[in-house]
């Protein structure tokens, strides 16, 4: 019994020597000093510790020295890691360059930095931004927005705040990339991006994406959230505190654990009875379906499948397109929209 106690100890061991090992490596290849040669030196150096350790542990004599040599290692390294720190003042993007923020006076909030970007393409653009009073005591409800292209497993998801009247403000949690930075999944575990809430127009976050990207095409679902005024009311502040936040102490991103649908599911935390957390969340292109399971969509009775047609808006606003009443156009129910996303790349070319 003791030795399968020993042997399980080592095992385990092994496996976290090489878990440490190979997260080191990748966190000195994408975080590490910015002279290539010296990076790659290090995540080099630190592979081939982490390969000697796991040899040195089928000796008795090599065993322990190797595995103090290895805490030492690792101990330099968090220390290291803890040091690296976000910022705002990078050469930021443009469709990212502002960051939004709030003046909360009592029922009335005036969110500034608006996006409202006139485009031609995905890429040609003409920047706008304005400023927006609203009204708590207008504030109807919630939609949530899932974007699909890579199948239907992954999607990026955002959240639109309905007031009365016809005004949408929609907010999308997203990687806030350089202007010499691609999106890469595997970056994001590696504090290579801020994280960043972009406060838009839907006209130009949802038309963006129906209208705009078509390498690979996006599909596009709108569904309303169920919940009470007081819910919704402490939902949109929670909103636009992080805003504030974030303007005054950036935050990085994080592709697992403070992406779009983490931190929408974060949000919700503020109300009592909130979603109860799920893999779901993680693979977020189940997150429609799992809102459903829960209760928590206006269905209109309907059966998960049809209220997916029925929430495919890519027709409705490219009809629309850059029409003053876009919002109202893509909550007309039509019959025709496909229901299923688009296949797409690998997630290493996603869009968060």
């Amino acid at each position: 019994m003791s030795w399968v106690g020993a042997a399980a100890g080592f095992t385990l061991l092994g496996l976290l020597t090489l878990a440490g090992g190979v997260w080191g490596v990748l966190a000195l290849v994408f975080a590490g000093p910015q002279n290539t040669a010296l990076r790659y030196s290090l995540a080099l150096g630190l592979a081939v510790a982490s390969v000697a350790t796991l040899f040195a542990l089928g000796s008795s004599r090599l065993r322990w020295p190797a595995v103090g040599a290895c805490l030492v290692l690792v101990t330099v390294l968090a220390l290291w890691w803890h040091g690296i720190e976000p910022s705002n003042d990078r050469d930021w993007q443009t469709d990212v360059a502002l960051l939004p923020y709030a003046t909360i006076e009592g029922d009335e909030v005036t969110v500034h930095q608006i996006r409202n970007f006139d485009y031609r393409s995905e890429f040609d653009y003409r920047p706008a931004y304005y400023d927006k009073r609203f009204d708590l005591g207008r504030l109807e409800g919630v939609d949530l927005v899932a974007v699909y292209w890579m199948g239907p497993a992954i999607a990026h998801v955002f959240v639109s705040f309905a007031f009365a009247g016809g005004d949408h403000l929609a907010i999308s949690i997203e990687a806030r990339k350089e202007k010499s930075e691609g999106y890469s999944t595997i970056r994001g575990f590696f504090r290579q991006y801020e994280l960043h809430y972009v406060v838009a127009d839907e006209r130009d976050l949802i038309r963006l994406r129906t209208n705009y990207r078509h390498d690979p095409p996006e599909d596009v679902y709108l569904y309303r959230l169920k919940g009470s005024p007081e819910g919704t009311r402490n939902f949109f502040l929670d909103y636009m505190r992080k805003l504030n936040a974030l303007k005054a102490r950036p935050e990085f991103y994080n592709t697992l654990t403070t992406n779009c649908t983490t931190n929408i599911w974060l949000h919700s935390l503020i109300n009592p009875g909130h979603l109860p957390f799920s893999w779901k969340i993680l693979a977020s292109g189940h997150v429609p379906q799992y809102l459903y399971e829960q209760g928590r969509l206006e269905t209109g009775g309907l059966a998960f499948a049809d209220l997916q047609r029925r929430a495919h808006v890519n027709a409705r606003a490219q009809a629309a397109d850059a029409a003053t009443d876009f919002s109202r156009r893509i909550r007309q129910p039509d019959d025709g929209a496909s229901s299923q996303p688009t296949a797409g790349p690998s997630p290493a070319q996603g869009r968060p």
